[in-house]
């Protein structure tokens, strides 16, 4: 089987993660960082794995499956080209906070704690890009997440406050 070809310049310069970056660090990007490729179906990692890399889509289909308490798996997300996931085990360095399963065969790049150090020594401007690209992304993410939260508790309070309450009976003529 032959490997998947390492995605070009355009391909990385429509990716936000690299936004701003020069070719010369994008063309050192593309010969550090390991193209993973699973098939659908593919787990790529497990709510709870112990980590320290992420992964950049460059093509496919992701699903990102987070458990509740209750033990049932909902999907939270769907990933595609120039997304990105597992950030967070870079960041503070706490198990996977969710499983991402392929849909599709695809192709990842696989950044790790180890790359992005690497970067800062190779060139502290790109790496400072990064993590503001970074950064701005789970900020994006945080106020989606808290306009749906808003949205939940605001309609179960609706409901709530639209039920008799339980213990009255028939109104009294």
């Amino acid at each position: 089987m032959q490997a998947p070809p390492p995605p070009s310049l355009p391909e990385l310069r429509a990716i936000g993660l690299f936004g701003a970056l020069s070719d010369e660090t994008l063309t050192e990007l593309v010969r550090m960082l390991t193209l993973v490729s699973p098939g659908a179906g593919e787990v790529v990692f497990r709510e709870g794995d112990d980590a320290r890399e992420m992964f950049v889509v460059v093509a496919g289909e992701m699903e990102v499956l987070k458990r509740s308490k209750r033990g049932v798996e909902a999907r939270v997300a769907l990933l595609g080209p120039g997304d990105w996931f597992g950030e967070m085990s870079i960041l503070d360095v706490q198990p996977r906070s969710a499983t991402v399963r392929a849909l599709a065969p695809s192709r990842l790049l696989r950044i790790t704690a180890a790359d992005l150090d690497a970067l800062y020594r190779l060139d502290v401007k790109s790496y400072a890009l990064i993590t503001l690209n970074l950064a701005r992304e789970l900020s994006r993410r945080l106020r989606v997440a808290d306009g749906i939260l808003a949205d939940f508790i605001a309609n179960v309070l609706d409901s709530y406050l639209a039920r008799p309450p339980a213990d009255a009976g028939p109104a009294a003529s």
